[in-house]
């Protein structure tokens, strides 16, 4: 039997046949690599995330093989390409029925900032009806770039307490979206 190595552990003790370390370490390292994602793809910016689903890629390797098309079975919502004013109320909506804890990815230029599309009907930033924890710039981004992105919702993931949601602070922030 081989040595198991265990590069993720949370910070602890360690010593023969044992491991000890808190109850937020051990949940955050769970919930890190059992994301379940929901692909709010309306443009290009999908279809590099459906590369990045592919075998060369394999989005799955990082616990995160199941999509998710349905929001109550989500807890990260990565919205991807352009998002017209229409489009906003179902988006919010999406978000809110989400469960908490739940985290947000804007992937590619046109989700984060409106893109190139600076005109009357293309939203500037998701961030302007829902809070956006993680951007992942480009035009379309590559693979790798979602891939990095992913990476970095997992190191919050992980690291985050799980207190903070019911923090005042995280009540003040989804009040400044009009969230309740």
């Amino acid at each position: 039997m081989s040595n198991i190595n265990i590069v993720d552990a949370p910070p602890g003790i360690e010593g023969s046949g044992f491991f000890a370390t808190s109850l937020d370490k051990v949940i955050g390292l769970a919930r890190s690599h059992s994301l379940w994602p929901l692909p709010f793809a309306t443009s290009c910016c999908g279809i590099e995330f459906m590369a990045t689903m592919g075998s060369h890629y394999d989005f799955g390797r990082f616990g995160s093989e199941r999509l998710s098309f349905s929001p109550r079975q989500a807890d990260l919502l990565m919205v991807m390409g352009t998002i017209a004013k229409k489009m906003s109320p179902v988006l919010k909506q999406v978000y809110l029925q989400m469960a908490e804890p739940r985290w947000v990815i804007a992937v590619g230029a046109c989700a984060s900032s409106g893109g190139i599309f600076d005109t009357y009907s293309v939203l500037q930033g998701i961030d302007e009806i829902i809070p956006v924890d993680v951007y992942v710039p480009g035009c379309p981004p590559r693979p790798e770039a979602i891939l990095d992105g992913f990476g970095k919702i997992q190191e919050l993931v992980k690291n985050e307490s799980s207190r903070r949601r019911n923090s005042d602070q995280y009540r003040e922030m989804l009040a400044s979206y009009g969230i309740e």
